[in-house]
């Protein structure tokens, strides 16, 4: 009863707020402190009784009103932070200010006129910082930020006290040490504080705050040009914020240290609350939208483009001073092995989470922020050097890359999640420049993860190529302008791939005979840059790994009329009239005969349920916008070719582009994207152009001797068995016959201005669907992506 009275008086202040056509002056206590003094709200009570409409009326029609209602909130705020929470009203009172900030920032973000407000110092703002002279105020936004920052290590409040409670001994907020209060043991941090529930309902709270006031850039149309910081993140993460160091500690802490399945008691999660769930899912989704800066893209390509063979003095040397967001300027600096350990070990124990198996159903605790850790690593190794190369040096990158891999596989039927996509394939990209990754997937794979893909004896290459296969051949076709990303990671990692197994080298084949079909290769004026791709993956297996590779030798000698063809395909213009009328359907099929084998998983990936919402995203950046070619020396180092410096490879300078024409009516994905445009025709001397190039010498060469040694070998000894066959070209050898290997070429990832934005649109869409209770931004104009309903 008593909890419907305080809603009912709560809502009667709101009423009153919308209805005064009047000012309130600021200092009448009596009615402002309805809002937060005499209430105890939930946030979602909040949302549910101040409603949008009402809140837009007193924007419009009473705006003083709602200036006064936010600096009051926020000199609430501050007072509660400066005397240290000691009582429970102000406890209750700095909760209730939270809720209805995070309900009303929104609808000051959507109006231009309004967004500089919290910029601007209210009159007699001075009030919000005693050591601040009434001239030199600051502005609300610098005060509502320090006053959260207090708040999030205020002892007994969101911080376990280090002193005995009582009035007496209660610690000054303005002295303590916010780095002994950190929030959880891990990076330079050895005490593990005991849980305490209500501390991590408190630090949630003023969490879902802080994302509400970062959040202004949802609000400001895309555009890569666009080089303005968000104000908020950079007073937030500057050196203003005398607790960024300890804030930063807790975050990540509490992230890496989480372990959803604890003990492993079945149904657990049924039976108890989980608050630090909750607790960690903001501390995530906080912690990239801080590492969200424009200068960390320069600052980790300066990193990388450090020689990989200079010593450690010479790093430190040579390492460019770190930008001014403290946040990404501690991520940077993150160098002992226990603590890259720690992070390593807490961010693939989260993304296994959804791989976990267990006899009994749903029994084991699943957690659904998946994107947010992906985005968060990919941060780490954009913007960390030690900690990519620390997560390449051993076995630990494939705890990584398998369940990045399962979400790849589970989503690419699902037009929802088409960024997961793209995020998933851009740390794969990432990874693949560097050699160690291509080393690492010759591990066995030996894990049995429900996917929808053969079951097969191999190594982690050929699950990666398994899973890449089936993206390319049954996923939808928004896809598309992945394809090329999908066959540049093949690339790099070809190389080093010591033993591919049948099922893999075969499904290499059957892309290359989809891709290399007369009417796809007319189709498009890019679509022969997927066949320079995997030639070139052919050619660096048998350059550099052949012996162990009897398979693919084998994959190849058996569909040697692929590459016939392409050596004969035709240029003259009735040929490719006669391709082109001849499309009809999609060369690479559903029904493909080695997928109809036992799979490990339960069948096809389900698409999206209808009514599912989803965000748009920016353009995806054409590959060779996001790559840079390198070389590999003999040494193993990497050299950055420029174009003029690259040597002319039969695969040519200009990286692929997939057309990204999206055909509703297509009956099939490759015939979708080969869709022909009116501005542009196949025609005699543009084939001539690229045929020329084609890289075929090393596979023909390969042909011509090994060819009709297999044949004789069938003929003298009646051979039908493949294993014998297979056995023989285990033994044999091409050295000296085949031509001088070409230089191995590394597509290395690139940070640009476009994946700058497609990562932002990506990253704060992903913010938007996973904050539904309450949902912060629903209803709001939001300006950096569209909101759709599938």
């Amino acid at each position: 009863m008593g909890n419907t009275d305080t809603k009912l008086h709560f809502r009667k202040a709101v009423i009153q707020l919308t209805t005064k056509t009047q000012p309130v002056e600021a200092s009448d206590d009596a009615f402002w402190d309805q809002f937060w003094a005499d209430s105890s709200t939930t946030v979602q009570d909040v949302f549910a009784l101040v409603p949008a409409a009402e809140i837009r009326a007193v924007r419009e029609e009473s705006p003083s009103n709602l200036a006064t209602l936010c600096y009051k909130a926020v000199e609430r705020l501050v007072q509660s932070a400066d005397s240290g929470c000691r009582s429970e009203k102000q406890r209750q009172t700095v909760l209730n200010c939270t809720r209805l900030l995070t309900r009303i920032l929104p609808y000051i973000f959507e109006d231009a006129d309004w967004r500089g407000f919290f910029w601007s110092t209210v009159p007699g703002a001075g009030r919000l910082d005693e050591d601040a002279r009434e001239d030199d105020a600051r502005p609300l936004a610098e005060s509502l930020l320090l006053a959260i920052a207090d708040l999030l290590f205020c002892p007994d409040f969101t911080a376990q006290s280090r002193k005995k409670s009582g009035p007496d001994s209660a610690e000054d907020i303005r002295s303590i040490d916010s780095c002994e209060y950190i929030w959880e043991a891990g990076v330079g941090f050895a005490q593990s504080p005991p849980l305490n529930y209500v501390h991590d309902l408190n630090r949630t709270e003023l969490l879902k705050l802080l994302l509400t006031c970062l959040s202004e850039a949802m609000y400001l149309p895309p555009s890569s040009e666009r080089r303005s910081l968000n104000p908020w993140v950079s007073f937030f993460c500057s050196t203003e914020n005398r607790h960024a160091l300890p804030l930063f500690t807790s975050l990540l802490n509490v992230v890496c240290a989480y372990d959803p399945v604890g003990f492993g008691v079945p149904y657990n999660h049924l039976m108890f609350s989980d608050y630090r769930e909750q607790l960690v899912e903001q501390a995530v989704q906080i912690l990239i939208v801080t590492l969200e800066h424009e200068g960390g893209s320069a600052f980790s390509s300066a990193l990388l483009a450090l020689s990989a063979s200079a010593t450690p003095s010479e790093e430190e040397e040579t390492e460019p001073a770190g930008p001014e967001n403290l946040f990404v300027n501690y991520l940077s600096r993150i160098h002992r092995e226990e603590d890259l350990s720690f992070i390593l070990k807490g961010l693939a124990r989260l993304m296994n989470n959804p791989l976990v198996q267990t006899y009994l159903p749903h029994s084991a605790k699943k957690i659904q922020f998946h994107q947010e850790l992906l985005i968060l690593f990919w941060k780490f190794c954009d913007f960390n050097k030690k900690f990519l190369f620390f997560v390449l040096k051993s076995s630990d990158v494939l705890d990584v890359l398998v369940p990045i891999l399962f979400s790849l596989d589970d989503a690419r039927a699902d037009q929802s999640r088409v960024g997961l996509m793209h995020i998933g394939v851009f740390i794969l990209l990432l990874l693949s420049g560097e050699r160690n990754f291509g080393v690492r997937l010759n591990k066995p794979y030996a894990l049995r993860v429900p996917m929808d893909i053969p079951v097969f004896t191999g190594t982690h290459a050929d699950l990666l190529i398994l899973i890449f296969h089936k993206i390319i051949s049954a996923g939808h076709q928004r896809l598309q302008p992945l394809f090329d990303c999908l066959l540049t990671i093949i690339v790099n990692v070809s190389p080093y791939l010591k033993s591919l197994s049948m099922l893999a080298a075969n499904k290499l084949l059957h892309l290359l005979e989809a891709f290399s079909t007369p009417w796809f290769l007319f189709s498009s004026q890019q679509n022969h840059h997927l066949v320079f791709f995997l030639l070139e993956v052919f050619n660096n297996i048998i350059q550099y790994q052949f012996d162990g590779n009897c398979n693919l030798v084998y994959a190849v000698i058996r569909k040697r009329n692929i590459f016939h063809q392409l050596a004969n395909l035709p240029s003259d213009a009735a040929s490719i009239q006669k391709a082109l009328q001849r499309k009809t359907k999609s060369t690479v099929s559903r029904s493909n005969s080695t997928d109809t084998e036992s799979a490990e998983g339960s069948g096809a990936a389900a698409p999206n349920e209808p009514g599912t919402l989803k965000t748009s995203l920016e353009a995806t950046p054409r590959i060779d916008k996001i790559t840079e070619k390198s070389q590999v020396s003999l040494d193993g180092t990497m050299m950055p070719l420029h174009h003029s410096d690259a040597p002319r490879t039969p695969a040519g300078d200009t990286a692929p582009e997939v057309n990204r024409a999206e055909s509703e009516a297509a009956r099939s994905r490759l015939s979708s994207m080969s869709s022909p445009s009116a501005a542009w025709s196949a025609n005699t001397d543009w084939v001539v152009s690229w045929k020329a190039k084609l890289p075929l010498q090393t596979i023909m060469r390969l042909l011509q001797v090994l060819v009709p040694q297999v044949e004789k070998i069938c003929i003298d000894k009646g051979l039908t068995d493949e294993s014998e066959i297979l056995k023989f070209l285990q033994h044999g050898t091409l050295v000296g016959l085949l031509p001088v290997p070409h230089p191995i070429l590394i597509r290395k990832y690139q940070a640009n201005a476009g994946t700058a934005m497609w990562f932002r649109t990506y990253m704060w869409g992903v913010i938007y669907l996973r904050n539904v209770d309450p949902p912060i931004w629903y209803d709001t104009d939001i300006r950096l992506f569209e909101i759709q309903r599938i």
